[in-house]
Formats: structure tokens, C-alpha cells, sequence
């Protein structure tokens, strides 16, 4: 079946930088749009970024415009999330999430059919 298994999530200070991956496997990978998304204790899990199959199309939550970027390298099988000037706010588990499909990156959770199991990411003031 198909597995997303998310790394590089660790303690930061406020202003500082992570970067998060996410390998896939058993699913070819050059057909998925990947998305981010981010849970914080008691709060609805939420859109964090997506990218479409070519890595052409992006999309991103406003809260992280200008600050987190999504790419993807499909020889790889890997998508990444570089988070700069992280905020407190920013804490939450990041989970990496697949879908089969063309199109502008959708960032509604319904549209994605697989989820890595997420990484802890937070961010100290």
C-alpha cells in the first residue's frame, strides 16, 4: 500500500528554520498532487501548502505566504516544506498527504486519499 513517511521536524526557535520531507513510495509519484497540512492541539487540522504533479503549480495558506515554500523532486520521490522565520503559531504536527490529479493543487483535506503519519514541528518564543 502506499506509504508517506514525513522527517525533519525538531524544536526551533522563533525566526529560526526547518525543513520537512516527505518520501512516498509504492504510488508513482509523478501522478500526485502533494499537499502539507498541520494540526495543533485542539485546533481542526489545516491546509499548509500543495504542490501539482509537474511542481509548476503551487499553493499556499495565507498565514505562510512568504514564509514556508513547497517543491518537489519526482526522480526522488520526495516532497519538501521549507519553513523560514517560524512563528510560534507554527506549532503543530505537519502531515504530508497525496491525491491522484491534475489541476490547480487543492487544498481541502477531503481531496487527499493518502496521509503520512506526521512530524512534530514546534517553534519556541
Amino acid at each position: 500500500q502506499v506509504q508517506l513517511v514525513e522527517s525533519g521536524g525538531g524544536l526551533v526557535q522563533a525566526g529560526g528554520s526547518l525543513s520537512l520531507s516527505c518520501a512516498a513510495s509504492r504510488l508513482t509519484f509523478s501522478s500526485y498532487a502533494m499537499g502539507w497540512f498541520r494540526q495543533a492541539p485542539g485546533k481542526e487540522r489545516e491546509f499548509v501548502a500543495a504542490i501539482d504533479w509537474s511542481g509548476v503549480a503551487t499553493n499556499y495558506a495565507e498565514s505562510v505566504k512568504g514564509r514556508f515554500t513547497i517543491s518537489r523532486h519526482n526522480a526522488k520521490n520526495t516532497v519538501y516544506l521549507q519553513m523560514n522565520s517560524l512563528k510560534p503559531d507554527d506549532t503543530a504536527v505537519y502531515y504530508c498527504a497525496a491525491y491522484s490529479g491534475l489541476g490547480y493543487p487543492d487544498d481541502s483535506p477531503r481531496r487527499y486519499g493518502y496521509w503520512g503519519q506526521g512530524t512534530q514541528v514546534t517553534v519556541s518564543s
